[in-house]
Order: C-alpha cells, then sequence, then structure tokens
C-alpha cells in the first residue's frame, strides 16, 4: 500500500476559515474589558460619567479662551460674566516663563543653544545618525555654557584641555599600572584647572579676544533654567551612577565601603535639604571671598543625589544577570573593564532601561524645587506673575501651561525609552 496516497492524509493544504463574527470586532473587546462582571460595568459607566462631568465642565471654559488681553480685568471685561480662559496671561508673560530675565536681545542664544542640543542628543539616541558625529556631541558642553553665560570663548577651551592632559596622562602610563594611570590623570586635571587654567584663558584672551556679553546666574529663569539643571543632572548621573553601582559590588573593601556610604546617605536625606545646604552651608566651607555660583552649586546637588539612585537601580540590574554571563566573561580571557564594557554592562543596562527613564522623569520635574533657595524655576516666575496687579488672581491658565510644557519633555523620555526597549530587544517575543 502507497502511504502518500492513502485516503486519510490530506493533499492540499486547507485555507484558514475567517474569525467567526461574535469572536472579534468592537463588540467583543468592549464585553472583555468594559463589561467582564458587574464591577467592570459598575467600574466603566462611572469612568464614563465622571469623563462627561469633566467635559461639560472643562470644554465651555476652553470655548470662551480669550487670548488678546493685557491684564485679568481686561479678560473679565470681555467674557463679561461668562466663564472662560484667559491665556492673555501666557501671550503677554510667555518670554518671562521660557527665559526668566534674560535679556531680551540675547534670546537667540539660548534657542541656539537648544537647537544645538538636539543636534548634540541625535548620534547619542539614534544610530541611524553616523557615530563620527559624536565629535560634536563631545565639545556641545562647553559651548552650551559659553553662549548662555557668555564671557570669553578660552574659558572653556582651557578646561577641555584640562581633560586633554587627563587622557595624555592616562595614556603614557596605562601600561604601567593602571590605578597609577588613573590617579596620575585626576591629579594632572585637577592642578591644571586649579593653577593653569584661569592664568591661559586670560592670556589667549588678550592676545585673541572672542567673547560674548557675561549674563549673571541670577538672570536665568523659567524653564532654561529647569531644562540646564535637568539636562545636566541626567547627563552626569548616569556615567555616575554606573561607577557607583560597579564600586557597591565591587570586592575591594574601600571601594565597596566609600561606595556604600555614599549612596545610602544620599538616599537617606530629602532632595531639599542638598538644596538648601548648596545655597547656605557651602560658602561656610569655601575659603572667605569664594565665588561659586549658586546655578552651578545646585547642578552638583542634584548629580550627586541623582547620581545614588541611579546607580540602585543599575545595580538591579547587574544582579539581574545570570552568573554565566560573568563566568563567560572570564573564560573569555577578558579583564574586568574589557567585561563589565563588552559583556555585562550592555545587558545590565537595557534591563534597567525602565528604571533609567523613570530616575530621569523624576529628575526632571524635581527641578521646580529650586524655587525654594531663590531660583526662579517657572512655578516661582508663575508665582511672580501672580503678584502683579494685572494678573493678580489667575491660576489655571499658567499652570496648565506649565504641566503642558513639562508633560511635553516627561512624555517625549518615555516614548523614547518604549523606542529604545523595541530596538534592543533581543529575545523576539
Amino acid at each position: 500500500m502507497n502511504m502518500h496516497n492513502a485516503s486519510w492524509v490530506s493533499q492540499d493544504i486547507i485555507a484558514p476559515s475567517p474569525r467567526p463574527a461574535a469572536q472579534g470586532g468592537v463588540t467583543r473587546w468592549t464585553r472583555k474589558h468594559l463589561f467582564n462582571g458587574w464591577l467592570s460595568t459598575l467600574l466603566t459607566v462611572a469612568s464614563l460619567t465622571t469623563v462627561v462631568w469633566i467635559a461639560f465642565a472643562i470644554v465651555p471654559w476652553l470655548e470662551n479662551s480669550i487670548w488678546r488681553a493685557n491684564s485679568l480685568a481686561e479678560c473679565r471685561q470681555v467674557l463679561d460674566g461668562a466663564s472662560g480662559a484667559c491665556w492673555g496671561v501666557i501671550r503677554d508673560r510667555w518670554p518671562q516663563l521660557l527665559f526668566g530675565f534674560y535679556p531680551a536681545h540675547l534670546y537667540w542664544r539660548p534657542v541656539l543653544t537648544f537647537a544645538l542640543l538636539v543636534a548634540a542628543l541625535a548620534p547619542i539616541l539614534f544610530r541611524t545618525i553616523p557615530q563620527r558625529a559624536l565629535w560634536f556631541s563631545a565639545i556641545y558642553p562647553g559651548l552650551a555654557y559659553w553662549l548662555i553665560w557668555g564671557g570669553s570663548l578660552w574659558f572653556p577651551i582651557t578646561i577641555y584641555c584640562g581633560f586633554l592632559l587627563a587622557a595624555v596622562l592616562f595614556s603614557l602610563s596605562a601600561r604601567v599600572n593602571g590605578a597609577l594611570a588613573v590617579a596620575g590623570a585626576i591629579l594632572g586635571a585637577a592642578l591644571w584647572w586649579t593653577y593653569a587654567a584661569q592664568l591661559v584663558s586670560s592670556l589667549a584672551d588678550n592676545v585673541l579676544p572672542i567673547a560674548l556679553a557675561p549674563v549673571a546666574s541670577r538672570e536665568i529663569g523659567g524653564f532654561l533654567l529647569s531644562i540646564i539643571i535637568g539636562v545636566t543632572g541626567i547627563s552626569l548621573s548616569l556615567p555616575l551612577g554606573i561607577l557607583l553601582a560597579l564600586g557597591r559590588r565591587s570586592s575591594l573593601p574601600l571601594i565597596h565601603l566609600l561606595s556604600v556610604t555614599f549612596i545610602e546617605f544620599i538616599r537617606g536625606v530629602p532632595l531639599i535639604t542638598l538644596l538648601f545646604t548648596a545655597s547656605l552651608l557651602l560658602n561656610y566651607f569655601l575659603p572667605p571671598g569664594t565665588i561659586f555660583d549658586l546655578v552651578l552649586r545646585v547642578v552638583i546637588m542634584v548629580t550627586l543625589f541623582a547620581s545614588a539612585y541611579m546607580a540602585e537601580v543599575i545595580r538591579g540590574g547587574l544582579a539581574a544577570l545570570p552568573r554565566g554571563q560573568y563566568e563567560a566573561a572570564a573564560a573569555l580571557g577578558l579583564d574586568y573593564w574589557k567585561a563589565q564594557r563588552l559583556v555585562i554592562l550592555p545587558q545590565a543596562l537595557k534591563i534597567s532601561i525602565p528604571g533609567i527613564v523613570n530616575s530621569f522623569i523624576g529628575l526632571f520635574k524635581d527641578t521646580t524645587l529650586v524655587m525654594f533657595i531663590g531660583l526662579l524655576d517657572p512655578i516661582a516666575l508663575a508665582a511672580a506673575i501672580r503678584a502683579n496687579t494685572n494678573w493678580q488672581g489667575i491660576y489655571w491658565e499658567l499652570f496648565i501651561f506649565i504641566g503642558a510644557v513639562f508633560f511635553v519633555f516627561c512624555f517625549g523620555m518615555s516614548r523614547y525609552s518604549i523606542y529604545l526597549e523595541h530596538r534592543l530587544k533581543t529575545d523576539h517575543r
């Protein structure tokens, strides 16, 4: 008997049948997710009722929006007793909310800085951008400082010379002793910045002056201040958090103790306490006559605070890796740093992406706490605007605008994290 021609063996592929009408569509999804039992039905009806009630309360208020008004009294006069939003305050004060008291004729500098920020982040965030563009990402921090604060261009150049000196010292002594190379690089850069940077900058400025009009830190405010603190804290807290996480898992007792002490101390203190320390107490520990910019002090404290939390997030990713990954790296003959760079950290950081981005979002929102130490963030400026007689008594419009801008930045970070997770996904489940 020929088994290939047996009557019970199908010779043709059966075409797929369409899904039964009752098993798909909007009706089935609605029953499954919105009306799946009496409790689900009750919650759905209550939610819909709440949404409709909010819509009926907000839509008329938005429909009667007034954009062209120079005061709250003028808005009320136009509305003539009706309920409506007075967006004239945003139209009148949006430069102040965005830039604080930055000189109006110099607005082009922070705008250009923000545009260059997008260009500097592009090769880091998206692999479709040529990696040779990373050189611009490296020089962007010094360029951004020069554009916002002004002064001589030679000052940030001499700061970069300190990093270049550290790299040269490290490369010359790395083959002799790794720890000695790191110590020598740090010491050389510190001596350059302390004793030589200011002198070289002054000499270069006398020979070839390249400068912009200086702007004091007290004139920087609004979302410009929030972006400066947030972007700087985010950029610095990630590498510092990685080092602290590795230090906490280190087998060297001194490194482990220092990392644990720093992390636990910072995590046990509220951020507002660190900000007051930066604002009031830090000057007591500095030599008399030392000028230490308040914004710089705040950036340092915010960075240290975020680094401690980032270290714990990354430590969770390191702990989630199977022990076999460490053994595989050792079997390949990789030393500690190569194993971390090529095998361990790429996997740990991928696991930690949700926690890392969550910390970034929290850090950016926490920049509003600087209002308590006298810096003019958007919330502090909103209070100053409401204190003006023209806009006294206005609330919702200012806070809705501020919340919407923060939402745009935070939602953008959240969506990018989802994109990054999909891009790095390897299990295809």
